[in-house]
C-alpha cells in the first residue's frame, strides 16, 4: 500500500506543537490527488485550531489502495474516521455492523440544510451512518480548439454528432476520447451513460440491484453502441495500461480532444490550457424519456470499532457545517451537499450544478451502485470488451454468472406468476 502522507505531524502545518495530554484522532482519507489533498490538509488544520486539545493523525492514501484496504481496517483495528462513498457502498458496511450510527448529529435544522437525495444516500431506514460533504457532475470535458480544428462546430449533443466528431478528429490525427482503464472504473462511466441514455434510470438501477440479467437484450444494446466507437478507434491507445491521471495528459498535450470524467479533473487543468477546456453533458441517444446523470456523493464515517468516537463525532459535525463545506468544495471545484454553502465562482462547477438540478434523476456510479464483488468482475469485463470486442458473448456470460451468484435468481415477472 502506498501511504502518501501520514500527518501524525499535521500540526506541522500549523507550526505548533500539541499541548501535553492532547487526545489523538486517527483519520484515514482517500484524498491523495493534489487538490483534495490540499483542501483536506487545510480543513484538518482548521479543525485543530478550533479544537487544540485534539491531535489529528491524518493518513492520506491513494484511492485504489484505499479501496482494497478499508474492509480490513473496519474488521481489524479501525481508525476513528474513514472517508468513503454514499449509497450501496456505504450500506455494504452498515449491514454487517461496521459503521457507527450517527443519527444524533442530524438535528432537524441540519437535515433541512442537507440536499435530500444526499441525506437518503447516507441513511438506512431512519438512521444515518455518514456525513456527505461533496458531489459533482460527470460528463464530456473537451478542448474547444481541437474540435474547431477538426471542423466540429458544436460539442456533440446527440449520438450522431458524437460519432461524426469522432470521425473528423481521427481524420486530423487527434484521438477523440482519452481514457485510462487500468483502474477499471473509467470504463464503467461509459457503460453507465450508454445505459442511462438507452434504457433510462429505472432500468439502470434494476440492473445495479441484480434484478436484470447481463445477457438481456437491452444490455447487449449498450455494448453495440459502444462497439460502434471501438470499431472507429475512438478511444486512446494503450488505455488499459494508463490510469485516469495519466490519460488526462493527452488532453493537455493536444493529443486527445475529449474525456468522460468527473468535475474533479478541473482542478488539474494547466493554466495555459484551462481557457481552451469546456464541458458538455453526455450526448442523448433516445429522446423519449428524461435526462439522467451520474452524480457521485463522497462521505465520511465513524467505524463501529473506533476508539475515539467522541472526537470523531466532533470532526463529522465540523465537516457538516456550511462554512467548512464551502471551503472544501471551492478548493476542489465540486458542489457542497450543505445547501447553505456557496459554490465556487467557476464556470465548470456552476454549469454542473445547474445540469444536476435540471436532471430527471441521478445515479451514483457503477461501482457505487452495485455489489463491490460484481462491480469488480463487470468492470474487468468492460475493460476486456474495449480491448477484445469480439469476446463480448463470453464476457457477458462471465458477468451474468457473477450476478446470479451474488444476487440469486431473477425475479419472476408479475404476469408469469
Amino acid at each position: 500500500m502506498k501511504l502518501r502522507s501520514s500527518l501524525a505531524v499535521v500540526l506541522a502545518l500549523l507550526a505548533v506543537i500539541s499541548p501535553a495530554g492532547a487526545r489523538t484522532l486517527v483519520v484515514n482519507a482517500n484524498t491523495a490527488d493534489p487538490a483534495p489533498r490540499a483542501a483536506w490538509e487545510a480543513t484538518v488544520a482548521r479543525f485543530q485550531r478550533e479544537y487544540p486539545d485534539i491531535q489529528v493523525q491524518f493518513n492520506i492514501y491513494d484511492s485504489e489502495s484505499y479501496k482494497k484496504s478499508i474492509r480490513n481496517w473496519l474488521t481489524g483495528a479501525p481508525p476513528d474516521v474513514v472517508y468513503w462513498f454514499a449509497g450501496y457502498r456505504m450500506r455494504q458496511f452498515v449491514t454487517p455492523g461496521l459503521l457507527e450510527d450517527i443519527s444524533d448529529l442530524y438535528t432537524p435544522d441540519l437535515k433541512a440544510s442537507i440536499h435530500r437525495s444526499a441525506l437518503d444516500l447516507v441513511s438506512v431506514g431512519e438512521k444515518q451512518y455518514g456525513v456527505p460533504y461533496t458531489y459533482y457532475q460527470v460528463g464530456l470535458y473537451f478542448r474547444r480548439d481541437l474540435l474547431a480544428a477538426a471542423g466540429v462546430a458544436e460539442p456533440p449533443g446527440d449520438w450522431r454528432s458524437l460519432v461524426s466528431a469522432c470521425d473528423k478528429l481521427k481524420a486530423k490525427g487527434i484521438e477523440p476520447f482519452a481514457v485510462g482503464t487500468r483502474d477499471l472504473w473509467p470504463a464503467a462511466g461509459w457503460f453507465d451513460y450508454l445505459d442511462l441514455r438507452l434504457n433510462g434510470l429505472a432500468f439502470h438501477m434494476d440492473l445495479m440491484r441484480g434484478a436484470i440479467a447481463y445477457t438481456d437484450t437491452r444490455v447487449r444494446d449498450i455494448f453495440e453502441r459502444w462497439r460502434e466507437l471501438l470499431e472507429k478507434n475512438c478511444f486512446s491507445r494503450n488505455h488499459a495500461s494508463s490510469s485516469w491521471q495519466e490519460s488526462q495528459a493527452l488532453l493537455y498535450s493536444g493529443k486527445a480532444a475529449m474525456m468522460l470524467i468527473g468535475n474533479f479533473i478541473v482542478a488539474n487543468f494547466p493554466a495555459d490550457v484551462r481557457d481552451r477546456m469546456d464541458f458538455v453533458a453526455f450526448p442523448s441517444i433516445r429522446r423519449d424519456f428524461g435526462r439522467f446523470e451520474d452524480a457521485p456523493v463522497n462521505t465520511i464515517h465513524i467505524p463501529a470499532g473506533a476508539r475515539n468516537k467522541e472526537d470523531a463525532r466532533r470532526f463529522l459535525a465540523f465537516v457538516m457545517r456550511a462554512d467548512v463545506q464551502e471551503a472544501i468544495n471551492k478548493a476542489t471545484l465540486q458542489i457542497p451537499v450543505n445547501l447553505r454553502a456557496a459554490v465556487a465562482d467557476d464556470r465548470f462547477i456552476v454549469r454542473g450544478r445547474d445540469l444536476l438540478a435540471r436532471a430527471d434523476g441521478l445515479a451514483q456510479y457503477f461501482d457505487r451502485d452495485t455489489s463491490e464483488d460484481l462491480a469488480n468482475i463487470a468492470m474487468k469485463g468492460f475493460q476486456e470488451f474495449m480491448l477484445y470486442p469480439e469476446r463480448l458473448e463470453a464476457t457477458l456470460v462471465t458477468i451474468e454468472r457473477a450476478r446470479a451468484r451474488i444476487y440469486g435468481a431473477l425475479p419472476v415477472p408479475a404476469a408469469a406468476k
